[in-house]
C-alpha cells in the first residue's frame, strides 16, 4: 500500500478528531446568563436563552459530524492495514 495515502489517512483523522474536540469545546464554553429569583423575563432574555441553544445545538451537530468522520476514517485506516 502507497504511505503517503496512510500518511494522508492519519492526518485526517487527526484533523478531524481535532475540529471535533474545538466544536465541543466552542459548545460548551457559552454560558447562558442566570435569572435571578426576583427579575422577570422579558422577551430579550427569552431570545437570548433560545440563540444560546441554537447555537450550541450547531456546534453540538458539527462536533458529532466530525466524530463520525474521525471513526469512519478510522475504521478505513484500520482496513487498509489488514489488506
Amino acid at each position: 500500500m502507497d504511505t503517503t495515502l496512510i500518511v494522508a489517512l492519519d492526518l485526517a483523522i487527526i484533523m478531524c478528531a481535532t475540529t471535533s474536540g474545538l466544536f465541543w469545546y466552542l459548545a460548551s464554553r457559552r454560558q447562558v446568563r442566570r435569572i435571578g429569583r426576583s427579575e422577570i423575563l422579558d422577551s430579550r432574555d427569552i431570545n437570548r436563552i433560545i440563540v444560546a441553544f441554537n447555537r450550541a445545538q450547531i456546534l453540538n451537530r458539527r462536533a458529532a459530524f466530525a466524530t463520525s468522520a474521525t471513526a469512519t476514517l478510522a475504521a478505513v485506516r484500520l482496513g487498509l492495514d489488514l489488506i
